[in-house]
């Protein structure tokens, strides 16, 4: 998620540029920093699965997580369940979006450009969002614990998961992710974004996410993130098809890191039955990954050029807003209202209260508090130069 990559700036021209080794350098191929291309745009059909993700987590948390409704084993959508048993998915799906998004974003900007980009966007909503859970926790008798005030206030650090502090919400431990990944580009920016480095990071970070699978140093599998390296890594192939046309190195670096992922998928895949209380086959999940790596796919060869509808960009900037807000303050609506409401009235009021609720973030916090931010970032970077 991103959860957390709702509302980044993309590139639809659809402009492609001279193929590495060509004997003509593109402009795209220069460094970073030398680079001179036009600010990008949107790709409305990234809006369109950003959402479906989001939506994908909303209906595994609402609706296949066993303590959602009941306190006992009776689920009150047996129809929906079998579909919502696999929403988990959605966040794989996020970091595919992430990693051809931030590589979208980057590209001929500077590492200056990079961090105040990536601070706007992430922190005033999340910020709002541990206020606002941490107040509806506490007063709705919905049977959540709320966070301790010190805990709260390392969760404003989103730092919270190295610092072994429980998250306000348990959404967030995806975001830790995505600033780690964050954290890898950064480091890119700074020496250059080039077709061959980015292809160098791409078979780098596979052979190091390979070997670090059984390490027990903290430190190492932090940095590496083994479990979810091969979205972000697909997500950078599928920009780089996007950005310089497919050719097999780049198809290879795809269909390594689906393969590479299944480990990774399969123990989600335990852990979501925990959390459901109820079994259900592992191969729809397999499935549903390989449609988001087909989607992607489409994307980045421009199969889905034809999905631009006008909606789908204001759609696209709910979802990581939808995506902090849902989980607890979803579940303690339900859990105070279930015993009251009709449970699909329930389920469909509460869905749309949260995406109300994050059309109202995203359009009175995000945009004016992200306003207020850039200009003073950018003096504050002014004066480390």
């Amino acid at each position: 998620m991103s959860a957390s990559t709702a509302g980044d700036f993309l590139d639809t021209s659809g402009s492609r540029h001279a193929a590495p080794g060509t004997g003509r350098r593109a402009p795209s191929q220069q460094p970073l920093a030398l680079a001179s291309a036009a600010r990008p745009s949107r790709i409305p059909a990234l809006d369109g699965l950003r959402l479906i993700a989001a939506l994908m987590v909303v209906a595994f948390h609402y609706i296949a997580f066993s303590q959602s409704w009941t306190d006992g084993n009776v689920k009150p959508f047996p129809s929906l369940f079998p579909f919502a048993a696999y929403g988990w998915l959605g966040v794989h799906l996020f970091f595919l979006i992430s990693g051809f998004v931030i590589c979208m974003s980057c590209w001929g900007g500077t590492l200056g450009d990079f961090f105040t980009s990536r601070v706007i966007r992430i922190f005033p909503a999340y910020w709002f969002a541990i206020i606002t859970t941490t107040l509806v926790v506490a007063l709705l008798p919905g049977g959540m614990t709320p966070r301790k005030w010190h805990e709260v206030l390392v969760n404003f650090t989103m730092l919270q998961e190295p610092l072994h502090t429980p998250h306000v919400d348990a959404v967030y431990w995806t975001l830790f992710a995505e600033l780690r990944f964050y954290l890898l580009f950064a480091a890119m920016c700074w020496w250059g974004l080039t077709y061959k480095r980015l292809v160098g990071m791409c078979c780098v970070w596979i052979v190091a996410g390979a070997l670090s699978t059984r390490s027990e140093n903290v430190v190492l599998r932090l940095l590496i993130m083994p479990d979810n390296c091969w979205f972000f890594i697909a997500g950078i192939a599928f920009f780089l098809m996007y950005k310089f046309r497919p050719n097999i190195l780049l198809t290879g670096i795809v269909l390594v890191s689906f393969c590479a992922s299944q480990p990774s998928m399969l123990s989600t895949w335990q852990s979501s039955l925990k959390n459901m209380g109820r079994n259900v086959p592992y191969w729809p999940a397999a499935l549903l990954l390989a449609v988001s790596f087909a989607l992607m796919a489409l994307i980045a060869t421009g199969k889905l050029s034809w999905c631009n509808w006008r909606w789908l960009p204001t759609a696209g900037a709910l979802t990581y807003p939808l995506y902090l807000l849902h989980e607890s303050i979803g579940w303690e609506i339900i859990r105070a209202l279930r015993s009251q409401v009709p449970a699909p009235l329930l389920l469909a009021g509460t869905v749309v209260a949260m995406l109300l609720a994050a059309h109202l973030v995203h359009r009175l916090i995000e945009r004016p508090v992200s306003r207020w931010m850039k200009p003073r970032l950018k003096v504050a970077l002014a004066q480390l130069r």
